[in-house]
């Protein structure tokens, strides 16, 4: 079999809930061993959340795919010398502790390096490493409000609007997942130090957050709440066809509005609106032709004429839509995967992005707490029955 594009690279992933699971998690997609650390008897937290079927998480076994699930309690002196012991043979640490809680169980950045001196820690916090809020508690969607985001979604007579799900969490997943691999390349590659990463959950947003940073500072305009994107791209809107399908259509190039003018048959808007700076200073006057313009037709003329002009356009997809959908059934966008559980098996996302030679792929799902002690007690640590029998009753395993 070929290898894995991580193959040989170890992770302890000691993290909990989101950001930092699901990061290991596309490491491990990829064929990085991941050992996820548990305390014994409770696991991650995230075990225990829902949707729930028979009392069982149904997002577990995506979240804790490809791991290998073992216990230990590091907060007991031998708990501490078992995973010390497992960070000299690994490469990296992924952690979600709040700033400075492993230095006060003894297991700050030097005692990790006094294991192995080319360990690379990743922290994962609300607010960072550093700064005044560096020990605050901190989750995904408040750190979300922090970045800005919220702050701009939604109507402006309307309260603010929190996205569906962590996306501030699964941002911060996957910078955890950059800045390891970057981590990891200037270690082995260009032969230098194993370092820490310091991934906050607001910082991924506001990462891409720079069109409003400069449009703040350059034109001293704070963004305000919007439904849509606005002051970019014109036309640009959510509309209804004719038949009752939602759509999204935005001209955000001078060549793609050149495009709608020939699907709406307008060569009157050339050239006066050539240029996207022209268009800007009528943006309702556009928007509102092209919200006319989509309400006249079903959907499937409007796809046609789009398609035809090569005009973006895409219906507002429901998850049962993308069950149904044959362009997700073509790239096996979501795959189906046999679990312990009652329910049998459970469809989850695929191992993104796909890749020719190494692609990523789903060996099993999210293991039982524990399931991998022996395993990796045993071949990995070199341990006797006896041995881990005596960490059982102490319960530090």
């Amino acid at each position: 079999m070929q290898k894995e594009a991580l193959e040989g690279v170890r992770i302890l992933d000691i993290s909990t809930v989101i950001a930092g699971p699901f990061g290991a998690g596309i490491l491990a997609d990829f064929g990085a061993e991941v050992i996820k650390v548990e305390i014994p008897g409770r696991g991650d937290t995230f075990r225990a959340m829902g949707p729930l079927k028979d009392g069982v998480s149904i997002r577990w076994p995506s979240m804790g795919r490809n791991k290998k699930s073992i216990t230990l309690d590091f907060h007991f002196e031998e708990g501490k010398k078992v995973f010390l012991a497992l960070v000299k043979k690994s490469d990296v640490i992924i952690e979600n502790f709040r700033t400075g809680t492993l230095a006060k169980w003894g297991l700050g950045i030097e005692v990790l390096r006094e294991a192995n001196p080319d360990i690379i820690v990743t922290h994962v916090t609300g607010y960072g490493q550093t700064g005044p809020n560096a020990k605050l508690a901190g989750l995904g969607l408040p750190l979300g409000a922090y970045s800005g985001m919220t702050y701009m979604q939604g109507y402006p007579d309307r309260a603010p609007v929190s996205p569906p799900f962590a996306l501030a969490d699964f941002i911060a997943g996957l910078n955890v997942v950059m800045g390891t691999m970057i981590a990891l390349y200037h270690r082995d590659a260009l032969k230098g130090k194993g370092q820490e990463v310091d991934v906050s959950l607001y910082e991924g947003i506001l990462r891409m957050e720079e069109n409003f940073i400069a449009q703040l500072d350059v034109l001293g305009i704070n963004k305000e709440r919007t439904p849509m994107p606005s002051g970019s791209s014109v036309p640009i809107g959510t509309h209804e066809t004719k038949d009752g399908k939602w759509v999204v259509m935005v001209c955000s190039t001078d060549p793609v509005f050149a495009h709608l003018c020939d699907a709406m048959e307008r060569p009157d808007w050339l050239p006066k609106y050539t240029k996207s700076k022209e268009r800007l200073p009528d943006a309702d006057l556009l928007n509102n032709a092209l919200k006319e313009w989509v309400n006249s037709l079903t959907y499937a003329e409007l796809k046609e004429r789009c398609d035809k002009a090569g005009v973006p356009v895409a219906p507002v997809m429901s998850m049962r839509d993308i069950f149904e959908d044959p362009h997700y059934k073509a790239r096996n966008d979501i795959v189906e995967v046999e679990v312990e559980e009652e329910f049998g098996h459970v469809k989850m996302p695929n191992a993104f992005p796909f890749l020719t030679e190494t692609p990523g792929r789903i060996k099993w799902p999210g293991q039982k707490l524990g399931a991998s002690n022996d395993a990796v007690y045993k071949d990995l640590l070199g341990m006797s029955d006896e041995e881990i029998t005596e960490l059982k009753e102490k319960k530090v395993i």
